[in-house]
């Protein structure tokens, strides 16, 4: 991906090397679902408090963000590109596509 063009979405496979090669996780789903599953890295903030929290967000490297099932997180995306985070992307399938894709023996709800 490059720095100065950020798709706004990508499937999980792009989004795990993303992750790998350093891009922030933004995982905005609720607590009581990070108790079920997660990602380990990723920064956990719901998704009522984004706006609250923008300034704990990076703008100089890809903003990767996850849901269930990516419709909360493009949502999120959504509004973070509306708030200059051109660097924001959707994860297409949330984190429902990544264990189901990436790591089967992860929970899922």
């Amino acid at each position: 991906m490059s720095e100065t063009h950020y798709p706004i979405e990508v499937d999980v496979m792009t989004a795990a090397k993303e992750f790998k090669n350093g891009a922030t996780l933004l995982d905005v789903r609720e607590p009581m679902e990070l108790s079920i599953c997660k990602i380990e890295g990723s920064k956990d903030i719901p998704m009522g408090q984004i706006p609250a929290r923008l300034g704990e967000l990076p703008k100089d490297q890809c903003l990767l963000v996850l849901c269930h099932h990516g419709s909360r997180s493009g949502q999120v995306t959504s509004f973070l590109r509306s708030h200059g985070f051109q660097n924001a992307v959707n994860i297409s399938g949330g984190i429902d596509a990544w264990a189901h894709t990436l790591e089967p023996s992860m929970a899922r709800y």
